[in-house]
């Protein structure tokens, strides 16, 4: 009798030890799904909508990073073509986020808990959308297909077998140009800590030769002063943010690189210059004709030179104007030598000006004439001897105008 007893006490023993283990797992369970929920109950925003005639194809919903696109979700388009996404509402700042079939793209920004509605329809999805939910994303739409507009003159450009590469070269430069001002006036300056500003700013081009910034702050004094603005904005709203950061370290870099030239020191031949004459100057203007400064012999000529993109750049062409506008039919004429680093910042500034103005890149005529300050002018008399230089438009110059003619 013992021995049938033993062996199921040690039997019962065993299920009851069992009993208790599995009470622990499932109670271990319960408070991992208790866990997971109270994760899930994490502030979300959505993206929801219609896309016609989409049916069968993958719909895909990316964030777009700093470091790069990271797919969220995805889901086959049924022939309703209803769609729902849903994803912890950002926190710090603005994010960005991507609906894209194939190539087609809609860009939109998420603030917080938003419900983002979307309605479009293929082919051409990236422009035949609608959206609602943020006036940012709004404007990132007008962003959106404008630049897709500005691609699509400059690839048509590129490949107008018809055009001179001179022409095409400058009707693009015209294109960019105009694109960039709107962006400026429109969604940069005009409302800088929007996500709409940071998207404009941050934005590229693709033409036929690849991709690039629209906006170059690393090379281009004037892009800097936009990155500079919303970098600004952003530091008073989002002051912790990467973007935030993001966005400060490219001005700064940007202000580094595009500081004003230093003085470059060149050897000149003596021979080539008396000591009150000058050394010619030959450099291309707006059209790439080259213009030098002695075939104005026979004229009173101011050379100037200056940066387009510099804060007083403005008051000094005005007072410029009004110097040419009253003698320029006695003799007098400006060479305006500009060292902008953006040449089509350069040609957008000076193609309505009436003088010659020419651009210079390598710092070789500064260095000749010892320019160590922008702004800075000489003024020579009708027999191209210098008489003349100063750092300021004040004082004597027009009095020594007046004389030489």
């Amino acid at each position: 009798m013992e021995e049938f007893i033993l062996p199921c006490l040690r039997f019962t023993l065993t299920l009851h030890q069992r009993s208790k283990m599995m009470k622990k797992v499932l109670t271990m369970i319960a408070f991992g799904a208790l866990i997971m929920a109270s994760c899930d109950n994490a502030p979300k925003f959505c993206v929801e909508g219609t896309i016609e005639g989409a049916k069968d194809s993958i719909l895909y919903f990316t964030h777009s990073t700093l470091d790069g696109a990271q797919q969220l979700d995805s889901i086959k388009m049924k022939e309703n073509g209803v769609f729902s996404f849903k994803a912890d509402a950002p926190s710090g700042c603005p994010e960005f986020y991507m609906l894209n079939i194939g190539k087609h793209i809609i860009h939109f920004a998420v603030d917080s808990t938003e419900n983002i509605i979307v309605k479009a329809q293929l082919p051409n999805m990236e422009k035949n959308y609608s959206i609602e939910g943020n006036e940012s994303s709004k404007k990132i739409r007008e962003i959106s297909i404008l630049q897709q507009e500005a691609q699509a003159r400059i690839v048509a450009i590129e490949r107008n077998e018809d055009m001179l590469p001179g022409d095409q070269v400058d009707s693009i430069e015209s294109v960019l140009s105009n694109h960039k001002e709107r962006m400026k006036m429109d969604y940069i300056f005009t409302d800088p800590s929007s996500a709409a500003a940071y998207y404009a700013v941050c934005q590229s081009i693709t033409d036929l030769g690849g991709t690039f910034m629209l906006f170059n702050p690393i090379s281009n004094r004037s892009d800097v002063k936009c990155y500079a603005t919303v970098a600004t904005a952003w530091d008073g709203a989002y002051p912790d943010a990467p973007r935030t950061q993001q966005l400060c370290n490219m001005a700064i870099k940007g202000m580094d690189n595009t500081a004003l030239p230093q003085q470059t020191v060149i050897d000149v031949d003596e021979d080539k210059v008396t000591e009150t004459g000058i050394i010619d100057i030959s450099l291309p203007d707006i059209n790439s004709k080259t213009r030098s400064i002695t075939e104005q012999k026979g004229k009173v000529v101011l050379i100037d030179f200056t940066i387009y993109s510099a804060s007083e750049s403005v008051e000094r062409v005005r007072t410029l104007r009004s110097l040419y506008d009253k003698y320029n039919s006695q003799g007098f004429e400006i060479y305006q030598i500009s060292l902008d680093k953006d040449i089509h910042f350069w040609k957008f500034s000076c193609e309505n000006l009436p003088w010659v103005c020419v651009h210079e890149t390598d710092g070789t005529t500064t260095g000749i004439y010892n320019v160590t300050t922008l702004p800075t002018f000489f003024l020579v008399n009708r027999d191209n001897e210098i008489v003349m230089r100063s750092d300021f438009m004040e004082g004597t110059l027009e009095e020594n105008i007046l004389k030489l003619l």
